[in-house]
């Protein structure tokens, strides 16, 4: 879980966790979190008289995230390959916070900037705090593995082991694979006046070998880079079809067989070591006239990007560590020693297992009502004649609803045009094959292919160009921006008349992670909302700076500015002893004029409920300051990332792609749509419902800045997104 929704693998379902000392979710124990009690308003102060210390720390706020994921491997109550899965998962989002967030404070260190973070720490120490904060949670990570994973894991006959636990038989039959499959591909590369010391490319594997004449002569350094083009875990068995499955770290027979590369010298030392680089890069788009070249050209040089963190054996010597540090130019604080095995992202790889007893049961998203059966598909054209259509995924099907909407416009000869923006979309997409199809068929074709994307920058630039090659007019956004708004717009000729259908969502068009991720699409033929589409994608192509618009809000002009608008009337309905209140459903809420605002509300007796699954930077409950707020976080099997804004006096419900943070609301092109059909809010309000209700787990964000697992009482909890798959009729 992610910095956003990011490049998490197509494994990836989660990341949370609290402060440091976040229970197994079966070991509950906290008061539900029911909504808070309203209490007598107090005079508005004005945003001077908000105390200096009413925000959580932003970065320490997301490794609580981290650790809530790391909370769910540690839950014994999950499948036993899950856990293995959200170890996985906390590796992943470790490496991207480092490559970016420490990253980006590191730079903000080593050039002086007097920038403090909204509660007041310096770069610098934020960094200690990170430090500090990550070695713990690197030891719990590695604890939760090595003394209860791994030895679960060989009770179900899935062992990881190492060179020495291997029979005779095993070992000789490994040796030939090694001098076969992996020997051919390795390069000991040596330190020595002729021979500097080697790039070290981020998040590689790689060995630190030390070596001797054995007739004389001084230790000499040798790296020997574990190769990332082949299994990182070595299955053991010839039978692969055998329940048992036994595998062996790929360093651990490169480092038996060090004797063959390095024929003729003693070894006398080798330890396994990791560099994180720094992968936070900014595009100069106002100097370059073709941005993608700019892109491809900052791209070749994110490799070089200096180190951030050093990973090691907790075994390493000091006098290897020394020429690690000095050779790598890695600050020692940025050195984590793990006590196990380096990179547990290599447990996605027993994901692939056929072990259905030790996974979640098969899940199998339902088809909307609004579009028949799979077998007996409705033409999504006339369905949004008669009615707009919420999806829900991953409980509604991504393929035969928004896809579907897509292929069939792509096939319909009255369609004329097809509009869409893509921000992340999978390796083999059906959706762009379908714009593709569109344009070989005559229609026209607009694709904005957002090129920034942030670790799909290479994918995007390759869809880019077979997206011209085909017809597809490509645009790659504004300068400056990012678009991150998920809309599409179908235009259609019917007699005499042009119609537009839309869809607006929370999530990427990538029916892949539509599996994986929790979102919200709204699909309508309203033509108020059709002339919005048109305006933005007005915007987004040509010149337009229209910043005003019907049932939409788009950032970074409006989106701020509604939700403060809207905050700000639930105060005044109060005030007029109306009911108010305010429910916010998000991924990170960070900006700290909307936390002003809730606080504001809050004094004023408007009830806050936020459900958020990452960082939240609001302190909820603080006497005289946010006593009408509560926030919670809720991680499972999917991913939650639907954006909802519920203002409960102002009558409104918003979907859309934006989080409440700077760079959504000030950066990006975003957009939310309102959702006005009582059936489809209805549908809202079930979602809000469910998350809120005080029985569903979740954790709870208390006033000092832990987030506590609840409810209390085991029996009578419930799961949101069991519930969720049951009302969809979806299986799993």
């Amino acid at each position: 879980m992610s910095s956003d929704e990011t490049s998490i693998p197509d494994q990836t379902v989660q990341t949370e966790d609290t402060g440091g000392d976040a229970r197994p979710p079966q070991q509950f124990r906290a008061v539900p979190s029911a909504p808070p009690a309203v209490t007598t308003p107090v005079p508005v102060p004005s945003p001077e008289a908000l105390p200096d210390d009413r925000y959580f720390n932003r970065e320490l706020s997301w490794q609580d995230f981290n650790a809530r994921v790391l909370a769910l491997a540690e839950d014994s109550s999950q499948p036993l390959l899950e856990r293995a899965k959200f170890l996985a998962i906390f590796a992943s989002n470790l490496d991207e916070f480092y490559m970016v967030r420490v990253a980006g404070l590191k730079r903000r260190d080593e050039t002086g900037l007097p920038v403090r973070s909204a509660d007041g720490l310096t770069p610098r120490e934020q960094l200690a705090y990170i430090a500090k904060r990550n070695q713990d949670l690197v030891e719990r990570h590695t604890l939760a593995f090595e003394e209860h994973l791994r030895p679960e894991l060989a009770e179900h006959d899935i062992h990881l082991v190492g060179w020495a636990d291997l029979d005779a038989a095993d070992q000789l039959r490994l040796s030939n694979y090694f001098s076969e499959q992996i020997f051919p591909v390795l390069t000991p590369l040596a330190v020595d006046p002729a021979h500097p010391f080697p790039y070290i490319s981020g998040l590689s594997l790689n060995l630190a070998v030390t070596v001797r004449d054995p007739e004389g002569g001084t230790e000499r350094f040798a790296r020997v880079k574990v190769p990332n083009n082949v299994p990182r875990l070595i299955r053991v068995e010839q039978q692969r079809e055998s329940r048992t499955a036994t595998f062996l770290p790929l360093e651990e027979l490169i480092a038996a067989h060090l004797g063959e590369l390095f024929t003729g010298m003693e070894v006398t030392e080798h330890h396994v070591f990791r560099v994180t680089r720094n992968a936070d890069f900014e595009v100069e788009e106002d100097r370059d006239e073709d941005l993608l070249q700019a892109l491809e050209r900052e791209l070749a040089q994110r490799r070089f990007g200096p180190p951030v963190r050093l990973e090691v054996a907790q075994d390493m010597s000091e006098h290897m560590l020394d020429l690690l540090l000095r050779e790598l130019e890695v600050d020692p604080h940025d050195v984590v020693e793990v006590p196990g095995l380096l990179d547990l992202t290599c447990l996605f790889q027993l994901s692939g297992l056929d072990r259905k007893e030790l996974k979640d049961r098969p899940f199998v998203p339902a088809t909307h009502p609004a579009f028949g059966e799979r077998e007996t598909p409705k033409s999504v054209f006339s369905t949004l004649r008669e009615t707009d259509v919420l999806v829900h995924h991953p409980y509604d099907s991504f393929s035969t609803s928004v896809q579907r909407f897509i292929e069939q416009a792509a096939n319909d000869d009255k369609v004329l045009a097809i509009k869409q923006t893509l921000y992340r979309t999978s390796g083999d997409s059906p959706i762009v094959n379908a714009l593709i199809d569109a344009a070989e068929a005559g229609k026209q074709v607009v694709a904005l292919v957002e090129i920034k994307a942030r670790f799909d920058e290479e994918a995007n630039i390759t869809w880019a160009r077979t997206l011209e090659r085909a017809g597809v007019h490509v645009v790659y956004g504004l300068v400056g921006l990012k678009t991150h708004c998920k809309i599409a717009m179908v235009v259609r000729q019917e007699g005499a008349t042009i119609r537009r259908y839309c869809h607006l969502g929370t999530g990427n068009y990538n029916p892949k992670t539509a599996r994986l991720y929790e979102d919200l699409g709204l699909l309508t033929a309203d033509p108020a909302i059709g002339a919005d589409v048109t305006d933005l994608f007005n915007v987004l192509t040509g010149y337009s700076r229209q910043e005003t618009y019907r049932n939409i809000l788009t950032s970074p002009n409006g989106i701020r500015r509604g939700i403060l608008r809207m905050i700000a009337e639930e105060i005044e309905h109060k005030h007029a002893g109306k009911e108010a209140g305010i429910r916010i459903k998000c991924n990170s809420l960070v900006d700290e004029q909307v936390i002003d605002a809730l606080y504001r509300a809050s004094q004023q007796g408007v009830g806050v409920q936020v459900v958020v699954r990452g960082i939240c930077a609001l302190k909820p409950g603080v006497p005289g300051l946010s006593e009408n707020i509560s926030v919670r976080s809720i991680l499972g099997r999917f991913l939650e990332h639907s954006r909802i804004f519920h203002f409960r006096a102002g009558g409104s419900h918003w979907i859309g792609s934006a989080d409440m943070m700077h760079r959504n609301l000030d950066r990006r092109i975003e957009a939310l749509v309102c959702v006005k059909d009582p059936k489809l809010t209805g549908q809202l309000d079930y979602v809000l419902d469910s998350a809120l209700d005080p029985e569903t787990r979740c954790w709870v964000l208390t006033t000092t800045g832990e987030w506590t697992p609840s409810p209390a009482d085991d029996s009578k909890v419930r799961d949101h997104q069991v519930e969720l798959v049951k009302m969809h009729g979806a299986t799993g």
